[in-house]
């Protein structure tokens, strides 16, 4: 033999239908009731356009200049502060020795910051600079490791792509051709 059936908590609905209960207009005879296409884009004078409608160009409202997401404050702090600690991290906590002849030139942050990109400036040959940037890419994870718990305002740490920085060397090449082309005018 079966009880009652249970009843629900909470408010009990009223006995409507589920338009006017979801707060819908019934529809007509005719289906549903909407508002005709040319009288949709008529407005009054002085007033503002609706949603839909733009500013009578066919160009939207706003336009961005470039197509680089914007810089915005916070993402240059959290790129100035991952740029501070990675560079006292391989001063002070790396024990590779090919870290140690290399500098962080820059650092980039993607808009959601999860992503970093560390651009490192080295001294020595190709072979040199090439190692120190995998070597941080091996120690990506004790710095990632190192920079969570020194940086208390991020909730999670972004991950690291570490890239040669070519820009040092190619304005000392640009620099000798500029002093070459000089002596050659004199």
């Amino acid at each position: 033999m079966q009880g009652a059936p249970r009843r629900r908590r909470g408010r009990a609905q009223p006995d409507r239908g589920a338009e006017a209960f979801q707060g819908r207009r019934a529809r007509g005879g005719q289906g549903l009731r909407l508002r005709h296409h040319a009288r949709r884009l008529q407005r009054i004078p002085g007033r503002r356009c609706d949603r839909g409608v733009r500013r009578g160009t066919a160009e939207p409202v706003t336009v961005r200049s470039s197509l680089r997401p914007a810089r915005t404050p916070r993402r240059e702090r959290v790129a100035e502060q991952l740029r501070e600690e990675i560079s006292a991290l391989m001063l002070r906590d790396m024990k590779d020795p090919r870290v140690r002849l290399a500098s962080i030139s820059r650092v980039s942050v993607s808009p959601d910051l999860r992503e970093a990109q560390v651009m490192v400036s080295a001294l020595g040959g190709d072979d040199e600079r090439h190692a120190v940037v995998d070597a941080l890419r091996h120690a990506e994870g004790f710095l990632r490791g190192q920079l969570g718990a020194r940086l208390e305002n991020l909730r999670s740490i972004p991950h690291l792509h570490f890239e040669l920085d070519e820009s040092i060397a190619y304005s000392i090449h640009i620099d000798s051709v500029l002093r070459e082309l000089d002596t050659d005018s004199q």
